[in-house]
């Protein structure tokens, strides 16, 4: 026996995904979520979109921390190196 489809479910199979930017990991990485019926979804190496699983989310939050390491720690470099 099928189980009934929710709302936002049907709606996404009729009109498609309306995905938004949910979180900015890197300048190129971003998760995205479905408006409606709340897919999740994020870009993999290649920069096509992939559903988010627990693996991706943990590989996300690792990019994520590298990325804003290494954007302040540029930040700090050029901040002094104008000084002098």
């Amino acid at each position: 026996m099928k189980k009934p489809t929710s709302i936002p479910k049907l709606y996404c199979n009729f009109f498609g995904h309306d995905y938004e930017v949910t979180k900015r990991v890197t300048y190129h990485v971003k998760e995205y979520t479905c408006r409606h019926c709340k897919k999740e979804l994020t870009t993999n190496s290649n920069g096509k979109l992939i559903e988010l699983t627990p693996k991706f989310k943990e590989i996300n939050n690792i990019l994520g921390q590298i990325h804003t390491s290494r954007t302040e720690r540029l930040k700090k470099k050029t901040i002094s190196s104008s000084i002098y």
